[in-house]
């Protein structure tokens, strides 16, 4: 196999995983592509990794949303609320993003990662309100941690999910299942902001994120179908959810400090 060749099916695979994970958590698809552009495929700029990868999560997010939608497990209400303020944080924070060194943020998302693994865990036994929703007593908590999140989603260049996910459980008490659809909305929002920042800067490698978003499609519909069959074991999702974090957390840090 040449290794032009080899390359690509390293690229593709990658955006498989990713949309894998998206499709399974909401969440997570950033977590895997930076540091699967950054140390597998190769990217040697942290930015384009960032701005690229937030293009490739955006688009496969659209991709799980629609398997998630066709299963009536999106929050449609909540999904506005959190998406539109958190548009307006991702632009902001995506600004400020880029005037940091690209190792120091790398390492600042693994740290913000492990903290938000530990508190879904902490939280894995509650099953959550499958009747939950926004409403007047709760829309101001909901818009605040989308701002929040956004703006966080923004400086690291992330989809978000994995801070989504958790935040729309805090603020509405839904189940992880509701929030993992409901999030893709945020994520795709928060992606495609993020993604419009770094492309003005010129920061997006378009070949690679086609190849992303190609192999994320068919990884996202996989993805979609377990997170179905796994919410039925209470407590699963969730621990697979912040095992992802774990994992993914520690070897960013540990190619962090080398």
């Amino acid at each position: 196999m040449s290794a032009s060749l080899l390359h690509t099916v390293l690229e593709i695979f990658s955006g498989m995983l990713v949309g894998f994970t998206l499709g399974l958590i909401g969440g997570g698809g950033s977590i895997l592509a930076v540091p699967l552009m950054v140390y597998l495929v190769g990217v040697t700029n942290p930015h384009v990794a960032l701005g690229t990868s937030a293009l490739a999560v955006a688009v496969n997010a659209l991709v799980g949303l629609a398997q998630h939608a066709r299963a009536h497990t999106v929050k449609w209400r909540c999904a506005a609320i959190y998406a539109s303020c958190g548009i307006v944080g991702a632009f902001l924070g995506a600004t400020a993003g880029k005037a940091v060194d690209g190792k120091h943020l790398l390492l600042c998302f693994a740290i913000l990662m492990i903290g938000v693994a530990i508190i879904m865990i902490r939280g894995r036994r509650n099953e959550g309100c499958p009747g939950a929703s926004c409403n007047r007593n709760n829309a101001g908590k909901v818009a605040g941690f989308g701002l929040g999140t956004g703006l966080l989603s923004g400086f690291f260049g992330i989809g978000g999910g994995f801070l989504i996910v958790p935040g729309l459980i805090a603020s509405t008490g839904m189940p992880i299942l509701n929030a993992v659809g409901t999030s893709l909305v945020a994520v795709s929002a928060f992606g495609f902001s993020t993604a419009l920042s770094y492309m003005i800067s010129g920061y997006i490698d378009w070949q690679l994120a086609a190849l992303f978003i190609f192999g994320g499609a068919i990884g996202s519909v996989l993805g979609t179908q377990v997170a179905r069959r796994m919410a039925r074991s209470k407590g699963t999702l969730t621990l697979f959810f912040a095992a992802v974090i774990f994992c993914v957390a520690g070897y960013m840090i540990w190619q962090s400090l080398r």
